[in-house]
């Protein structure tokens, strides 16, 4: 399925934040951009089907999660790293959707394309306490995400610890972190189930690209 140009798209309009480095895209994807983008999502994960990690302590994620690109990000017992092949079936990961690259190439502008895309599957219940992107190689590199279906409460803080702010991602919405904002604290609060028709059964798929080496 091709994808979409949407660098031509007036609607990529950044939505100004109080948070600096922290950038918010609303709309970004039209509905029929998200439908033709969770097609490829679907087909990406029945090649490399979800799983649930765990800390390194043996907790489980409340999110099952799967990966697209040259790497994927596991967490497991032997702790958080980037590797090449699905830890289940043991087969790399499949390609970043064409239309996710488009978008980092015209939201972020960083010259090297992303080598690793988090897929992160929000069912009924499912959270992310705050936490920081650092197990990449250059941390000067943007991380962006998409949103597809139901709506989520972000919050995002300060690295150093401090107040945060909460705010509601959509589908369709995208937002990086960059410069200042890179190693913020942040997290999913909770997920506004029914609040989109996007993906059958509900749920929230979140995608997030990043620079995992230099």
């Amino acid at each position: 399925m091709p994808g979409v140009d949407v660098s031509e798209r007036p609607c990529l309009r950044e939505t100004p934040t109080a948070i600096d480095g922290f950038r918010l895209w609303k709309s970004a994807l039209s509905p029929d951009q998200q439908r033709a983008l969770l097609a490829e999502v679907e087909a990406g994960i029945a090649a490399a089907p979800f799983y649930r990690p765990t800390t390194p302590g043996g907790r489980p994620f409340s999110v099952r999660m799967t990966n697209f690109g040259p790497l994927g990000w596991v967490s497991d017992r032997a702790g958080y790293r980037y590797q090449p092949h699905h830890p289940g079936t043991g087969e790399p990961w499949p390609a970043i959707p064409p239309v996710l690259l488009q978008l980092w190439d015209a939201a972020t502008g960083w010259l090297e394309p992303p080598d690793a895309c988090l897929v992160n599957l929000y069912e009924a219940g499912a959270r992310m306490g705050l936490h920081q992107d650092r197990d990449e190689a250059d941390l000067r590199a943007p991380a962006l995400s998409v949103s597809l279906g139901d709506a989520a409460v972000f919050r995002i803080g300060p690295a150093e610890g401090g107040r945060t702010t909460s705010l509601r991602l959509e589908s369709g919405d995208v937002c990086a972190l960059t410069s200042a904002a890179r190693l913020a604290r942040h997290g999913i609060d909770r997920v506004l189930a029914g609040s989109s028709s996007l993906m059958a059964g509900g749920g929230r798929l979140n995608l997030t690209l990043r620079r995992a080496r230099c």
